[in-house]
């Protein structure tokens, strides 16, 4: 069975700086965002903080709320230890724990830093003012974000710099994969 180290986190609390910092250490790393935004490409949608939020909720509605999780969880069969960035409700996070062993990431970051950060990371998707920030969260408190948030095994707070979350994620992996522990209480 497969170690899947889940990373969750609102939008900009610093989940891709953890899984790059996973990539770097060799572990395969899938992005739950980009499941959403590759079926945005194929469907021909325009990807907008609105219209991607829209088809998460459409997708979820039409292949049931775990759909995400089912189509990460399939580009890591056959590997050993694999990191999932962007798990958003219980019924994804329920869905690893059946398929695969799971710990449980969080990271966060208060709201004024991550709308600073999301400014300056400039990704298409990204919200351009604090309204549409603020219209992001609430869809992801939605889903059920917070929920998850609330029963990580590992918890980073990020509010310092790129640097120390690096430090800090890296001392961790090297602990749980080079150690060969788990925090995992499953």
């Amino acid at each position: 069975m497969v170690l899947l180290f889940c990373i969750t986190g609102m939008p900009g609390s610093g989940k891709s700086v953890i899984s790059e910092t996973a990539r770097s250490l060799g572990l395969k790393v899938v992005v739950m965002g980009d499941i959403i935004r590759e079926e945005a490409e194929a469907r021909g949608i325009k990807k907008t903080p609105a219209s991607l939020g829209e088809l998460m909720l459409a997708l979820r509605k039409e292949e049931g709320n775990d759909i995400v999780a089912k189509r990460c969880l399939s580009k890591v069969s056959g590997d050993k230890v694999a990191v999932i960035e962007g798990v958003r409700s219980l019924e994804e996070l329920n869905y690893f724990r059946r398929n695969a062993s799971v710990v449980l990431l969080a990271v966060h970051a208060s709201p004024n830093t991550r709308f600073q950060r999301l400014l300056r990371r400039g990704r298409p998707d990204d919200p351009k003012d604090l309204k549409t920030f603020e219209e992001r969260d609430m869809r992801e408190l939605h889903v059920g974000i917070g929920s998850v948030i609330a029963l990580a095994d590992k918890v980073f707070i990020n509010e310092g710099t790129m640097e120390e979350l690096i430090k800090s994620v890296r001392e961790f992996f090297e602990r749980e994969i080079r150690g060969g522990k788990s925090v995992s209480p499953g």
